[in-house]
């Protein structure tokens, strides 16, 4: 995968995804990459308290909300690296966080991921995995129904259509993890997709010791 990546980075993507000007190498120009870095939050780990710790990289506007847009819809997986080490470095930087986890992704519904192609918090949790050297459990979780986008509904709306929406997977199904988990997405709005992910893990006495996202929502 990270050979692919690499790969569609140097010849299928010339030109910057964002902005088009040349590349040399790279997954954003540096002029992108410089935009994308001032979206980044002062303190990624000021939400980490409360019921569902949370770790976020930076805030989803500007050139960030442009860089998971190309990833996610416009076929540009190559990004992944770039961000997912972005979340790793801050990770790496930020004092009294937890050092022994293992780390799942949000899972995506298959139907959903053969059309995509890839799971970007799957991408996104391995270039993390990558410098952070956290084990990643990539089937720790699976998604069983196809849900609906759920940025188009109400926080009400959206627990209700995430109802059994996500089991434990076949890698925590053979062997539950002896280290808590770190949920892991690209996007955090309301949080009701981590809490249900959290929920299930619970329900198998497997403990959760939060949720590291790409980008955090201003509401």
């Amino acid at each position: 995968m990270r050979l692919l990546d690499s790969v569609l980075n140097l010849v299928l993507r010339p030109n910057c995804p964002l902005c088009d000007r040349p590349l040399n190498g790279q997954e954003l120009c540096l002029a992108c990459q410089r935009r994308l870095d001032d979206c980044r939050q002062r303190n990624p780990r000021q939400q980490w308290r409360g019921e569902l710790p949370l770790f976020a990289w930076g805030t989803y506007n500007g050139s960030l909300k442009r860089a998971i847009a190309a990833l996610k819809y416009e076929n540009n997986p190559q990004l992944a690296r770039l961000l997912g080490h972005r979340m790793a470095e801050a990770w790496q930087e930020s004092p009294r966080l937890p050092k022994s986890l293992m780390v799942v992704p949000i899972p995506m519904h298959p139907d959903k991921q053969r059309q995509r192609g890839f799971n970007q918090a799957e991408r996104l949790a391995r270039y993390f995995c990558d410098l952070t050297g956290f084990p990643l459990a990539a089937k720790g979780l699976q998604r069983v129904k196809n849900t609906q986008a759920l940025f188009e509904l109400t926080p009400q709306q959206r627990q209700q259509t995430l109802q059994n929406a996500i089991a434990l997977g076949p890698a925590f199904q053979r062997r539950p993890p002896r280290r808590p988990v770190l949920l892991l997405d690209d996007i955090h709005t309301t949080g009701t997709t981590t809490l249900e992910a959290k929920a299930v893990l619970q329900q198998h006495h497997i403990s959760v010791a939060g949720v590291a996202v790409l980008a955090k929502t201003q509401r």
